[in-house]
């Protein structure tokens, strides 16, 4: 544990991530209501949330020298999304600012943790190619780039083949999921981020019948995988850690960090965030899997998502503590 903990040391690389931004706005209610009904709910949050951002500013939490590529309205909402990340020491400055409402998402959570969650992409709908084209210089400085599904597709692909084609590592996180991915995207990332579940539907893989997932083979799978187009993937499993797999044949097990976790809000992301960092600053694929899954796990021990992320002191101290 205390040599994955150590690479923290090493995180120093330049990540840029283009995506969304989103105010989470949560309420906690005894249940779910039925269509038509009205239920009471407790105190109404404001939280920063959106994939990229919640990704960038882990990244920069940990110290990676993270730039942001998005869009924000002209609402109240902006200078909050735009505060929060600078306070995680996010670069800022090439966020647009177009009319209208910042991205959304509004969340209801029961007693029991079930939730509905409604998006309104408002701001994030507008990072467009054309934005992208005004930022080239910019995004062709990162050693990285991140991306997910929160923006307009055809933004997505150009700036997966700008970097791409500059000989900058595009990683892909395929969430929201979708299992019809453009092949010209595919060609253009070079790692796949993707849970167990999608992974199944994105390759047409059956699932164990018994949910045991390391009983599964992954050699199979990431022959696949490669097949597909992604000679490089991480697969999450939730409590048992992450496979990666890189080649055809290439499997490596990397186990999750055990900790007393309280809220799994944001901790994909900061997983992701943490292997975008990794990958910047020139550690292996395994050694920014396994680091990611310290950094997720802390975050799980507290509260909300971009909230929730550590710094590498407050990391390193909580885990050497706890000797996990």
């Amino acid at each position: 544990m205390d040599e994955i903990i150590s690479l923290i040391d090493s995180i120093n690389g330049a990540v840029g991530v283009v995506g969304s931004m989103n105010a989470d706005y949560t309420v906690t209610t005894p249940r779910l209501p039925e269509p038509g009904e009205t239920v009471t709910g407790g105190q109404l949050e404001i939280l920063p949330g959106g994939k990229s951002g919640n990704q960038a500013a882990a990244a920069a939490r940990i110290g990676a020298k993270a730039t942001i590529f998005g869009a924000v309205g002209d609402d109240s909402n902006a200078d909050f999304l735009i505060g929060k990340l600078a306070e995680a020491g996010v670069d800022t400055s090439h966020i647009r600012h177009v009319a209208g409402a910042s991205g959304t998402t509004v969340i209801t959570v029961d007693d029991h943790g079930e939730n509905t969650i409604v998006y309104s992409p408002g701001s994030n709908a507008q990072v467009d190619v054309a934005y992208l084209e005004t930022q080239k210089d910019a995004l062709l400085a990162s050693s990285v780039l991140g991306l997910c599904l929160e923006s307009p597709i055809e933004t997505v692909t150009a700036a997966a083949k700008l970097c791409h084609n500059a000989g900058i590592k595009v990683l892909l996180n395929d969430s929201p999921f979708q299992a019809e991915l453009p092949q010209e995207l595919i060609d253009y990332c070079d790692i796949l981020l993707i849970n167990e579940h999608e992974m199944a539907q994105l390759l047409a893989i059956h699932e164990p019948e018994n949910g045991d997932w390391l009983s599964a083979d992954w050699r199979h799978i990431a022959a696949a995988m490669n097949e597909f187009g992604f000679r490089e993937a991480i697969v999450t499993l939730g409590g048992s850690g992450s496979m990666v797999l890189s080649g055809d044949k290439s499997v490596k097990h990397i186990e999750a960090a055990k900790v007393p976790a309280k809220d799994t809000t944001g901790c994909g992301d900061a997983f992701m965030g943490t292997v975008l960092a990794g990958l910047a600053s020139g550690l292996p694929l395994q050694d920014c899997t396994a680091l990611a899954s310290y950094v997720a796990g802390y975050a799980a021990t507290n509260y909300g998502a971009q909230a929730s992320y550590g710094n590498s002191e407050q990391i390193r101290k909580y885990f050497i503590t706890t000797k996990q």
